[in-house]
């Protein structure tokens, strides 16, 4: 089984928390007011797991191409989206993307994960991404759950190429034509076109039941 990362085992934090939690980890406190007008800009922008940005400047132009294809041009873009709008607060916007207390994972998460291993189902998540998932996948709680990482920036294709999909396969040794492959979005289901069958549950709030039981049925 292949299953997509944001918005399919976990969801971003709520967007005034994050920019509340930015701004104190730089020992400034924001009132819920001021929070939530810099919250509504900063999505605006473009947030990395959030909105994509309604207009990339021209000087971002080219690392917003390559953001999930390399960690510098990850950071960069969506470190340039966010000094846009606050310069001061945009490296600690972008760190909170790198460590459990900015994500949440669906409260079916961990429990549909281990039925899969107790069923004998290897696991795979596929990401378009421009970090490793890995140590914040072990933050979280389900990296000894997961079989394989296959992470864009590191395989150098991007959902919907069908070669992503491909070598997760073959990182798993099953065949496409048996692998379900789950996600949320029009990208996840580029899998088709790699021979998986495909899964896609719209996002659900930070922290709730996110329907990932289905695919225990399916199986």
């Amino acid at each position: 089984m292949l299953l997509d990362f944001h918005g399919t085992i976990a969801q971003v934090e709520d967007p005034v928390r994050w920019v509340t939690a930015a701004a104190s980890s730089l020992g400034t406190t924001l009132d819920r007011g001021k929070a939530t007008v810099l919250a509504d800009r900063l999505m605006t922008a473009g947030r990395a797991g959030g909105p994509k940005p309604h207009r990339v400047p021209a000087h971002l132009a080219e690392v917003w191409a390559d953001r999930d294809l390399s960690v510098a041009a990850h950071r960069a873009a969506y470190e340039g989206l966010a000094a846009t709008v606050d310069a001061d607060l945009a490296q600690a916007l972008y760190d909170r993307l790198l460590i459990a207390d900015g994500w949440q994972l669906y409260a079916d998460t961990v429990p549909t994960l281990q039925a899969l291993r107790a069923r004998g189902v290897p696991v795979a998540v596929v990401s378009n991404i421009g970090f490793d998932l890995r140590d914040l996948a072990g933050q979280l709680g389900f990296a000894d759950l997961v079989d394989e990482f296959v992470l864009s920036y590191e395989v150098g294709r991007c959902k919907p190429d069908p070669a992503i999909f491909w070598k997760a396969c073959a990182a798993l040794r099953t065949d496409p034509e048996r692998t379900l492959m789950v996600g949320d979005s029009p990208a996840d289901a580029g899998a088709a076109a790699a021979g998986c069958s495909v899964l896609v549950i719209p996002e659900s709030d930070p922290g709730k039941v996110h329907g990932l039981g289905a695919v225990l049925r399916l199986l």
